[in-house]
Formats: C-alpha cells, sequence, structure tokens
C-alpha cells in the first residue's frame, strides 16, 4: 500500500471519527483534536505506526473511545498492523527493522557444509587431466599429489566454486551484505540488484553474473578479506588504488579472477605442497588467495599499470603464482606482521594517493577466462 492510499484512508477515517463526535455532542473537543491530527495527514503509515500514532488514532485520543467503530477504521488498522510483516521484493535482502548482522567466514562455511552439495559435488574434476608427456613431465617433476587425508576437503573447495549466488538463501545475503559493509564503511544493508555493487567493481547491477568460473567461492574469499582485521587494512587499501583516477579496475570482478587462478593453482597440484605441510586446505586456499591479489596491487601501482593492462596482468600473475607459491605466501606473511606492528603498507613505502572516482562502466576489462589458453592441459577448466 502506497503513501497516497495510506494518507487517503487516514483522511477518510478522520473524517468518520469527526461525524461521530459531533453526534456525541462532542464538537468542540473535536475541533480542538482535529487540529492537531491534520497535522498528520500525509505521513506514511510506517511512521505513524512506528511513533504509536495509530493506537492513538484508531483505539484511544486522550481517554477517549468510540462506541462505534466504522469499517474503514477497522480496515486501516488492518493494512496498519500488515505493515510489520510485509517482505521485500525478491532480491532485495533489506531488513526492514534494523541491519543484519555481520557473518563471519567460519559461520558461511559452516552453512556450506551442513546443506546438501551432492548435484555440485558431481561437476567438479579435482584435479587437471594429463596425457603423454605433459603426464610425464608432471610424474618426474611436478609437485608431490595431496595427501589422501586432504583430498575430501580440496573437494569441497571446488564443490562450492560450483555453487552460484542463491537469492533465495539468506546466509548469501548476508556475505553480500558484509563484503559491502566492510568495503564502503556503511551500517546499512542495501538491495541485492542496484548500481551501488557496480561501485564496488562488479560489472553489473547484479553480482551473481560475475561469478563465471569461481562460483561462490569467489565471494567467499571476498568475505576471508574483509573479516580479518589484517587482511582488512590490505583490501581497503586495494579498493582504494581500484578507484584511482588513472588506474582503476573494478576490484571484486578483479578479485573473481584471482580466485580462477587460486582454483586452478589447486587443481594442477600447485599448492599440494604447502597443505601437506600445513595438513589444511582451506587456510592454504584463502592464504594463496591474499597473497596473490597482494602481488597484483603491487604490480599495478609500482609499474604504474591501467585498465587496459589487465588481462596480460592477469596472465604473468597466473604463470608467476604457478610457480612460485610458497614466494607468495612469504611475502603476505611478511606484510601481515607489519600490519600487526602498524609497519605495512600494502603498496610500498608510499601509499595510494591521487583523486579517487568511482569505476567506469565504459572501461574494458579483460580476465583469465577471456584470453585463450597457454597449453592443451585444460587449465581453463574448472
Amino acid at each position: 500500500m502506497n503513501e497516497k492510499s495510506c494518507s487517503f484512508h487516514n483522511e477518510k477515517e478522520l473524517r468518520v471519527g469527526q461525524g461521530e463526535r459531533v453526534s456525541a455532542g462532542h464538537s468542540a473537543s473535536y475541533d480542538k483534536d482535529n487540529s492537531a491530527l491534520s497535522a498528520f495527514r500525509g505521513i506514511p503509515i510506517s511512521a505513524l505506526k512506528n511513533h504509536r500514532i495509530l493506537p492513538a488514532l484508531t483505539t484511544e485520543a486522550n481517554g477517549w473511545e468510540p462506541g462505534v467503530v466504522s469499517t474503514e477504521v477497522l480496515r486501516a488498522q488492518e493494512e496498519w498492523e500488515a505493515v510489520e510483516t510485509i517482505q521485500p521484493e525478491t532480491g532485495s535482502w533489506v531488513c526492514s527493522t534494523q541491519p543484519g548482522q555481520l557473518i563471519s567466514f567460519s559461520e558461511a562455511l559452516q552453512h556450506f557444509q551442513t546443506v546438501d552439495l551432492s548435484s555440485f559435488k558431481k561437476r567438479i574434476q579435482p584435479t587437471v587431466r594429463r596425457t603423454g608427456l605433459a603426464a610425464l613431465r608432471h610424474y618426474l617433476f611436478g609437485p608431490p599429489k595431496l595427501h589422501q587425508g586432504l583430498q575430501e576437503e580440496r573437494d569441497f573447495v571446488l564443490t562450492i566454486a560450483q555453487c552460484g549466488l542463491d537469492s533465495q538463501d539468506p546466509v548469501h545475503g548476508r556475505v553480500l551484505q558484509t563484503i559491502y559493509k566492510k568495503l564502503t564503511g556503511s551500517k546499512f544493508d542495501c538491495a541485492l540488484h542496484g548500481d551501488h555493487w557496480e561501485d564496488l567493481g562488479f560489472q553489473g547491477a547484479n553480482p551473481a553474473t560475475d561469478l563465471r568460473g569461481a562460483g561462490f567461492l569467489a565471494l567467499l574469499h571476498l568475505l576471508y578479506l574483509v573479516m580479518d582485521s589484517q587482511t582488512l587494512l590490505m583490501a581497503q587499501e586495494i579498493f582504494r588504488l581500484s578507484r584511482h583516477h588513472i588506474q582503476q579496475f573494478p576490484f571484486c570482478l578483479m578479485s573473481v579472477n584471482i580466485t580462477r587462478i587460486a582454483i586452478q593453482a589447486l587443481r594442477e597440484e600447485c599448492l599440494s605442497r604447502e597443505c601437506n605441510r600445513q595438513q589444511k586446505v582451506i587456510p592454504v586456499v584463502n592464504s594463496f588467495y591474499a597473497a596473490t591479489f597482494l602481488h597484483l596491487a603491487h604490480i599495478w601501482r609500482t609499474q604504474q599499470k591501467t585498465i587496459s593492462d589487465s588481462g596480460f596482468v592477469l596472465k604473468d600473475l597466473e604463470v608467476l603464482a604457478k610457480k612460485s607459491p610458497r614466494r607468495l605466501l612469504k611475502t603476505l606473511e611478511i606484510y601481515l606482521a607489519g600490519v600487526s606492528k602498524g609497519q605495512s603498507s600494502l603498496l610500498g613505502a608510499k601509499k595510494c594517493c591521487g583523486p579517487q572516482a568511482p569505476y567506469s562502466k565504459d572501461l574494458t576489462f579483460t580476465g583469465v577466462c577471456d584470453l585463450q589458453p597457454h597449453s592443451s592441459e585444460g587449465t581453463w577448466l574448472i
């Protein structure tokens, strides 16, 4: 019910009340009350309800109780009562009473551990299939195989990468809301669809359309980045760099591409040695993602990269990340140690400076999935 209809019922109710009070011989006192009540005409119903004006208008006013309640008043009262239970339109995820609570990475991960993902698990290909010389070379010189006890955790990560964004799942909504609030500093929830997502670096108004090749794992990686006090500083600095008036790039879309690189590194067993050493998969993949993003931001700023360089930068970054994952992880470790002491600046001695601007829709971004594969080993298949 819109505000105009609310106002109409409100005025109609006041007129009915006026007739009743005149017929009861209270015209003098009513004239006094009517001057006060007329100030509420045109106020939205929700506002009247929140300020407890509705009960005063419909049941009691200055101790007076009506002898007869008209059907119009009863109908309006029912509509007012329904205001509190009206649900947002599909895709809004905006709380009508108070902002939703932030969600941690571990809570979001537990959600996926409790839901049935069997249909998604059937789609995964845990490792890259190699044949001929590629298989022989990998056997002789490649990284070690992942320990059998860790393979289920690896498959779980790859399964999440097959899951899309579900607008009907409140946990999915909380993940998006948390990312938005942490990056922007907003205390209020936002709609699932809208231009505000483009401001964060998605290509369109619906984040779900940008998760190709990475699925919900891309959002979990962003959640991991912003919910840790140390990596949050890193995320905020990269986000500021992404809004530089010359070196701007789509922050979230870049993050999705780095998640794709992490998925490929996991499937090609580039992370197996580190996973075996730590006896964990998820923390290693998360750290690898963060370390790769850190290195990209450093290259982007120090080498004065722009959006036109994005495809080539990501290509070189993928090669380096797969070849030397331990080196990237060590760099991240040093950076985070500096952050804890208040000494680290993500982008070098000087922090990113210069005017900031929202991401331009006219810029063309090239991701890893937009480039031609450089080998026949299926490195682009997830």
